[in-house]
C-alpha cells in the first residue's frame, strides 16, 4: 500500500465526528515479523521475510487504522501503506463489518499508479467453539490497472482452548482483465501471552504457472499487540 490521499488522523477525525462524542475511543498498536508476506495466496516479498506495524482506533461501532509493511515486487517498490475504516454491527447472531481500504506503495516503477481502494463486507457467525465467516471485496481499479476485481472468501476458525486457534480459508480472486485464481490457507495460532501470538500457516493457489510467488509455502509469523 502506498502514499495515501487521506491520513490516519484525518480518517480518525472523520469517523469520530460520525460516532459522536459519547462513543468510547480505544487506540491499539501492533508490530510483528513473518517469514513471508502472503496476501491472498501470493507472496508480496518474493518469498523473503516481512516486518510490519500498524495502529487501530475504535470509536464505538466505528473504526479506523493504518498498517505498513515492506514489499518486494522486483520492480523497485519498497513498502506498502494501508489506510482503512469501517463500521461493525450485529444482525441476530451474525457479526457484520463494512469498510473501505486504500492500498499505497512507495517507489513504484514509472507508469500507471498502482495505488487503489477496495470496498469490503464481512460476516461471521459462532457455531459452538467455532466461527464461520465470509468476506467480499471489490475494486474498480485493481493495482491501478483500471480493471474491476472481486475477491470472495469463506473461512472458519476453531479454538479448543483460549490459547490455541485452528483456522482455514478458501478464496477466489476474480480479475476482469485476466489472471484470476483460487487460493486457500490453513494453520494454527498460539497465544504466547495476552499480547504476543505466533501463527504457522500453509498457503497455496491453483495458478503456479503465474510465477513462483503463486506457489505453495509455509509461513510463520509473530505479532505483538499493545
Amino acid at each position: 500500500m502506498n502514499l495515501r490521499p487521506i491520513s490516519f488522523p484525518l480518517a480518525a477525525l472523520a469517523l469520530a465526528s460520525i460516532a459522536g462524542p459519547a462513543a468510547a475511543q480505544e487506540l491499539s498498536f501492533n508490530v510483528g515479523a513473518a517469514s513471508d508476506y502472503v496476501f491472498r495466496g501470493v507472496s508480496q516479498t518474493d518469498g523473503n521475510a516481512q516486518v510490519f506495524a500498524g495502529a487501530d482506533l475504535s470509536m464505538g461501532d466505528w473504526y479506523a487504522g493504518v498498517w505498513a509493511s515492506n514489499v518486494d515486487f522486483n520492480d523497485g517498490t519498497d513498502a506498502e501503506f494501508d489506510v482503512y475504516g469501517g463500521y461493525t454491527t450485529t444482525l441476530g447472531i451474525a457479526s457484520l463489518d463494512f469498510g473501505v481500504l486504500y492500498y499505497a506503495y512507495v517507489d513504484p516503477p514509472a507508469g500507471p499508479n498502482p495505488n487503489y481502494f477496495e470496498l469490503q463486507a464481512k460476516a461471521s457467525v459462532p457455531v459452538g467453539p467455532a466461527t464461520l465467516g465470509g468476506q467480499l471485496y471489490f475494486t474498480p481499479d485493481y493495482y491501478g490497472s483500471g480493471s474491476d476485481a472481486w475477491y470472495y472468501e469463506v473461512n472458519g476458525a476453531y479454538s479448543p482452548t483460549d490459547a490455541v486457534t485452528f483456522s482455514a480459508a478458501l478464496g477466489r480472486e476474480e480479475i476482469a482483465d485476466g489472471g484470476s485464481y483460487t487460493t486457500w490457507n490453513a494453520g494454527v495460532g498460539y497465544a504466547l501471552t495476552d499480547n504476543l501470538a505466533v501463527d504457522l500457516r500453509y498457503h497455496d493457489t491453483d495458478r503456479h504457472s503465474l510465477g513462483k510467488t503463486y506457489g505453495n509455502r509455509a509461513v510463520v509469523s509473530l505479532k505483538a499487540t499493545f
